[in-house]
């Protein structure tokens, strides 16, 4: 098996830290910083892929000898992509349309790892079914007035407060909070990363 402490988390999210510390993954942090922007025609399972790769791939250009993950998650409405609000107003639309309907998460999951000079690369891409019930507008005002939709994909935290406005899930749990964990643990297997760390 690799050092653990070899293992790179492309991401400054305190929620996927949580969830790889959850399962038992020792990493450390490298956040990249790269373009969003979707492209033309872009869907939106190979737009949050492309985002991870590229995302695990700037980090592994400066550490080579680890392995990298990186992820990204998008909530998606009629094939439209919901990113994080922009403000608070901003907020308030996502979460009006998001209202009394299903929506999907997507989460792009990449890890790579430089081997003989070539760069080896895993991704996959989950995605989960989300139902919220009907919003009240008093109640977006008051979740607004958190803080806590203004730094998330969808302006919600379905691990936080907004717990409360979603009424089913079909698919994972975690892949909605932002790393799908079972997924995650089968391809950290693949480069021989260890899980269930003390």
């Amino acid at each position: 098996m690799i050092n653990a402490a070899s293992l790179i988390l492309a991401s400054a999210s305190p929620r996927r830290a949580e969830l790889l510390q959850q399962i038992g993954v020792q990493y450390s942090v490298c956040s990249a910083d790269i373009d969003e922007s979707v492209l033309a025609e872009e869907s939106p399972s190979a737009y949050v892929a492309r985002l991870a790769e590229e995302k695990a791939q700037v980090v592994l250009s400066e550490n080579q000898n680890s392995v990298v993950i990186a992820a990204d998650t998008s909530v998606v409405l009629g094939g439209q992509i919901l990113g994080k609000p922009e403000n608070e107003h901003h907020a308030d639309e996502i979460l009006q349309s998001l209202s009394g309907k299903e929506h999907h998460v997507y989460t792009g999951v990449s890890v790579c790892q430089m081997k003989q000079g070539v760069i080896e690369v895993l991704t996959d891409v989950v995605k989960t079914q989300v139902s919220f019930f009907p919003l009240a507008p008093e109640q977006i005002q008051h979740y607004i007035a958190t803080k806590e939709p203004m730094d998330k994909a969808g302006a919600y935290g379905i691990q936080g407060k907004g717990a409360v406005f979603v009424e089913s899930i079909q698919g994972s749990y975690s892949n909605v909070v932002g790393l799908p964990l079972a997924q995650t643990a089968q391809m950290l297997a693949k480069f021989n990363v260890p899980i269930w760390q003390d």
